[in-house]
Protein backbone atom coordinates (compact mmCIF):
# COMPACT_ATOMS: atom_id res chain seq x y z
CA UNK A 1 0.00 0.00 0.00
CA UNK A 2 2.92 2.33 0.71
CA UNK A 3 4.20 1.89 -2.85
CA UNK A 4 0.78 2.70 -4.29
CA UNK A 5 0.52 5.84 -2.18
CA UNK A 6 4.02 7.00 -3.16
CA UNK A 7 3.17 6.43 -6.83
CA UNK A 8 0.02 8.56 -6.50
CA UNK A 9 1.85 11.31 -4.62
CA UNK A 10 4.52 11.50 -7.35
CA UNK A 11 1.74 12.84 -9.57
CA UNK A 12 1.08 15.77 -7.18
CA UNK A 13 2.28 18.63 -9.38
CA UNK A 14 0.25 21.40 -7.76
CA UNK A 15 0.11 23.18 -4.40
CA UNK A 16 -2.99 24.04 -2.38
CA UNK A 17 -3.61 26.50 0.44
CA UNK A 18 -6.74 25.75 2.47
CA UNK A 19 -8.50 28.71 4.10
CA UNK A 20 -11.43 28.66 6.54
CA UNK A 21 -13.55 31.41 8.07
CA UNK A 22 -13.28 31.61 11.85
CA UNK A 23 -15.38 33.64 14.29
CA UNK A 24 -13.51 36.35 16.16
CA UNK A 25 -14.58 38.73 18.90
CA UNK A 26 -13.53 42.28 18.15
CA UNK A 27 -12.36 44.87 20.70
CA UNK A 28 -15.86 46.37 20.81
CA UNK A 29 -17.24 42.89 21.72
CA UNK A 30 -18.94 42.42 18.36
CA UNK A 31 -18.49 39.16 16.50
CA UNK A 32 -16.93 39.06 13.08
CA UNK A 33 -15.18 36.60 10.81
CA UNK A 34 -11.61 36.37 9.61
CA UNK A 35 -9.89 34.14 7.08
CA UNK A 36 -7.40 31.68 8.57
CA UNK A 37 -5.00 29.61 6.47
CA UNK A 38 -5.26 26.05 7.79
CA UNK A 39 -2.73 24.48 5.43
CA UNK A 40 -0.11 26.18 3.24
CA UNK A 41 1.42 24.86 0.00
CA UNK A 42 0.29 21.24 0.43
CA UNK A 43 1.24 19.13 -2.62
CA UNK A 44 -1.86 18.10 -4.59
CA UNK A 45 -3.17 17.38 -8.07
CA UNK A 46 -6.17 18.73 -9.96
CA UNK A 47 -8.11 16.57 -12.37
CA UNK A 48 -10.57 17.92 -14.93
CA UNK A 49 -13.25 15.93 -16.72
CA UNK A 50 -16.06 17.00 -19.01
CA UNK A 51 -19.43 15.44 -19.59
CA UNK A 52 -22.47 16.55 -21.54
CA UNK A 53 -24.98 18.39 -19.38
CA UNK A 54 -28.71 18.33 -19.99
CA UNK A 55 -29.56 19.96 -23.27
CA UNK A 56 -30.73 23.53 -22.97
CA UNK A 57 -32.80 24.25 -26.02
CA UNK A 58 -31.04 23.21 -29.20
CA UNK A 59 -27.46 23.46 -28.04
CA UNK A 60 -25.78 20.89 -25.85
CA UNK A 61 -23.61 22.19 -23.05
CA UNK A 62 -20.55 20.61 -21.49
CA UNK A 63 -20.22 20.38 -17.74
CA UNK A 64 -16.72 20.38 -16.28
CA UNK A 65 -15.96 18.50 -13.06
CA UNK A 66 -12.89 19.48 -11.05
CA UNK A 67 -11.42 17.06 -8.51
CA UNK A 68 -8.60 17.67 -6.05
CA UNK A 69 -6.38 14.78 -4.99
CA UNK A 70 -4.82 15.00 -1.50
CA UNK A 71 -3.36 12.63 1.12
CA UNK A 72 -6.15 10.79 3.00
CA UNK A 73 -5.26 12.05 6.50
CA UNK A 74 -5.99 15.72 5.70
CA UNK A 75 -9.34 17.13 6.79
CA UNK A 76 -10.97 19.69 4.50
CA UNK A 77 -14.22 21.11 5.85
CA UNK A 78 -17.15 21.72 3.54
CA UNK A 79 -17.20 25.35 2.40
CA UNK A 80 -13.43 25.77 2.78
CA UNK A 81 -11.68 28.01 0.27
CA UNK A 82 -8.92 26.23 -1.65
CA UNK A 83 -6.34 28.22 -3.60
CA UNK A 84 -4.69 25.82 -6.05
CA UNK A 85 -1.65 26.50 -8.22
CA UNK A 86 -0.90 23.94 -10.91
CA UNK A 87 1.02 24.38 -14.17
CA UNK A 88 1.59 28.05 -13.30
CA UNK A 89 -2.13 28.83 -13.05
CA UNK A 90 -3.70 29.82 -9.71
CA UNK A 91 -7.45 29.34 -9.24
CA UNK A 92 -9.63 29.68 -6.14
CA UNK A 93 -12.18 26.93 -5.49
CA UNK A 94 -14.50 25.81 -2.71
CA UNK A 95 -15.21 22.30 -1.55
CA UNK A 96 -18.61 21.35 -2.93
CA UNK A 97 -19.29 17.97 -1.39
CA UNK A 98 -18.05 15.12 0.76
CA UNK A 99 -14.61 13.69 0.01
CA UNK A 100 -14.15 10.19 -1.37
CA UNK A 101 -11.46 8.87 0.98
CA UNK A 102 -9.34 5.87 0.02
CA UNK A 103 -6.31 4.27 1.71
CA UNK A 104 -3.91 6.01 -0.67
CA UNK A 105 -5.59 9.37 -1.31
CA UNK A 106 -8.81 11.37 -1.17
CA UNK A 107 -10.75 13.01 -3.99
CA UNK A 108 -12.62 16.25 -3.32
CA UNK A 109 -15.06 17.71 -5.85
CA UNK A 110 -14.56 21.46 -6.28
CA UNK A 111 -16.49 24.45 -7.59
CA UNK A 112 -15.21 27.92 -8.42
CA UNK A 113 -15.16 30.14 -5.33
CA UNK A 114 -17.39 33.21 -5.67
CA UNK A 115 -17.83 34.40 -2.09
CA UNK A 116 -18.19 33.10 1.44
CA UNK A 117 -21.62 31.62 2.17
Amino acid sequence: MVKARKAIEKGYIGKVTITERKKVTKANHSTGFTEVDILLDQPCRLSFSRSPAAEAGRTAELKQTVKLFLPPELIVLEGSKLTVTQNGITTVYKRSGPAAVYQTHQEITLELFERWA
